[in-house]
């Protein structure tokens, strides 16, 4: 069994390799693009403000990489100012690029490693007991255009209390552009759906799959795994004819793999 990685790099490499690690024949496909932003400016301008914020959100380890791949040298991270993620990978990536950076961060806060979920439903009840009146909140993001795809919802309950949340865009997404090795892949893929898993972490790389990168394919002989309820329903919607939910770990990814392969059990005292 060949599972696909569509995460973007550099993550789809280090998710093969941890996946690998666990016995599972992973490749990686990327199905979006990074690049940075058009104008770096705005992230630039929020380094040297960033005493007035009182948390800096990070959707995403490509958030992470590029706000502080845009730092000015001379800026630095004070003392009173948080910083969030929704689930432990982005955590670890935002304490280790800012130890990198010689940079001293207070304790990330995010869900534990055996949260349900790693989304903002679960971030907020860590936030939800501090004093949001008239605190600024930038929740660090992407999108494939010039404006951030924030958090809507958890900068929603921040507002409700008193916050004032703005989106920071530091990179932007498109769909991912193939070499022949990548072509090889999804070709194999297509001709071979029960040999092939798909790993979706993100809804957007699924309509780049539909709508640029193989247009017009029907997924009914396809499965994918799905990282979350909401990518899980964006691929049922995108015609997957097996999508089986999964924890957001390449550990618990490899445990739903073997489960899924493990054969049925046969009740031999009671063959009827």
């Amino acid at each position: 069994m060949r599972l696909l990685v569509t995460r973007p790099e550099p993550q789809a490499s280090a998710w093969v390799g941890q996946l690998r690690a666990q016995g599972v024949d992973a490749h990686a496909l990327p199905l979006i693009a990074i690049r940075g932003p058009a104008d770096p400016a705005p992230v630039q301008a929020l380094w040297h403000q960033l005493q007035q914020a009182r948390l800096l959100m990070f959707v995403s380890p490509s958030a992470v990489e590029w706000f502080f791949r845009l730092r000015p040298e001379d800026a630095l991270w004070p003392e009173g100012t948080l910083a969030a993620a929704p689930g432990p990978g982005t955590a670890r990536a935002l304490a280790k690029t800012a130890q990198d950076a010689g940079l001293t961060l207070p304790p990330v806060i995010c869900p534990d490693e055996d949260a349900a979920q790693f989304d903002s439903e679960t971030l907020w009840p860590l936030l939800e007991a501090l004093d949001w009146a008239g605190q600024s909140v930038w929740t660090i993001s992407g999108g494939d255009r010039q404006d951030a795809k924030g958090r809507a919802w958890l900068g929603g309950q921040l507002r409700a209390r008193g916050a004032t949340v703005a989106p920071l865009l530091t990179y932007q997404r498109s769909p991912a552009t193939w070499g022949p090795g990548e072509q090889a892949l999804a070709l194999a893929a297509i001709q071979q759906p029960p040999q092939h898993r798909w790993l979706f972490s993100s809804s957007e790389a699924i309509e780049h799959l539909m709508d640029t990168l193989a247009p017009g394919q029907s997924w009914q002989a396809a499965t994918a795994l799905a990282t979350h309820p909401r990518i899980a329903e964006r691929a049922r919607l995108a015609g997957f004819g097996q999508v089986i939910d999964t924890r957001p770990t390449p550990e618990a990814v490899a445990a739903t793999l073997r489960a899924e392969s493990a054969p049925a059990r046969v009740d031999t005292m009671n063959p009827s």
